[in-house]
């Protein structure tokens, strides 16, 4: 099939990156979100994400104009009627994105792939909550979406091979390396992911390390490019902890329990960058 236009729900970190690559990429984007602030900050976000482009040289004036011109914000799903790929991106809720999608269902054309960019959740129950499930798969982008190479792509019980080649295909348009993963909790990333930070997070509260020392540690001795802790509170704490969660009731294993500091830190309302506070102070 050939897609065109493409619907983004959620204007978020997420949203608004995965919009951004989506319209520099060529194709006619439309950003839905619920809050008119949360649209324009997401505009914002993606004019100064492009403006860096261009100043170190990997994108032209014209080309930025161009990507801008693409790009047509809402606040009303109706938007998306005709839209041939939609991807969501609201809050990493199970309830909520089932809810979304069955809405979805009723809105778009009866030809358009609806993907998920959950980082954790069941796409075999999204698909279930609409009348195509065939066409219905996770397209998980990495954070930052501009500058990160990965799309892990989850392939949901109904998948049809004909999804995902199309959606595969996209992420080559878009610059991008698709990874397929079964459909288990967590997937591949954050399967792996996840437990470090949480097992970094007890290593903080049974004093085995300061923040500074643990995070050190994985930089210089494993060679991450950023330290589990630094990582968290980029990624944010909530986020981190409805992963775990998700790990934890999803796979039944104790060694996914959520270590009780993190829940403490996010009753606390600490969640890292967004909150400016987190295991370091921003």
């Amino acid at each position: 099939m050939i897609i065109k236009t493409i619907g983004v729900v959620g204007a978020g970190t997420m949203g608004n990156g995965i919009a951004q690559v989506f319209a520099q990429a060529g194709f006619t984007v439309r950003l839905v979100d619920v809050a008119q602030p949360m649209l324009d900050r997401a505009r914002a976000a993606i004019d100064k994400s492009l403006a860096k482009f261009v100043e170190k040289g990997k994108l032209g004036d014209a080309d930025k104009s161009a990507t801008l011109g693409r790009l047509s914000t809402a606040t009303s799903l109706d938007l998306l009627a005709d839209a041939d790929y939609i991807v969501e991106a609201i809050v990493e809720s199970a309830d909520a994105k089932s809810a979304l999608f069955t809405t979805l269902d009723a809105i778009a054309g009866r030809h358009a792939i609806l993907a998920s960019n959950t980082s954790s959740i069941s796409i075999t129950r999204l698909g279930a909550a609409t009348k195509r499930p065939d066409k219905v798969l996770g397209m998980h982008f990495m954070n930052p979406v501009p500058l990160m190479p990965l799309v892990e792509m989850i392939r949901g019980h109904a998948t049809s091979e004909e999804t995902l080649t199309t959606a595969s295909e996209l992420c080559v348009k878009l610059g991008k390396t698709p990874v397929e993963a079964a459909d288990y909790p967590g997937f591949i990333a954050n399967r792996i992911l996840m437990p470090m930070i949480n097992e970094a997070i007890y290593a903080v509260m049974e004093g085995v390390g300061t923040p500074e020392a643990i995070d050190s540690v994985m930089t210089l001795g494993m060679n991450h490019p950023m330290g589990p802790l630094t990582l968290a509170d980029f990624i944010g704490l909530d986020v981190c902890l409805a992963i775990m969660n998700v790990l934890h009731v999803g796979l039944g294993d104790p060694k996914y329990r959520p270590c009780p500091l993190l829940r403490r830190m996010v009753a606390a309302g600490q969640l890292g960058r967004k909150s400016g506070q987190g295991f370091y102070t921003y």
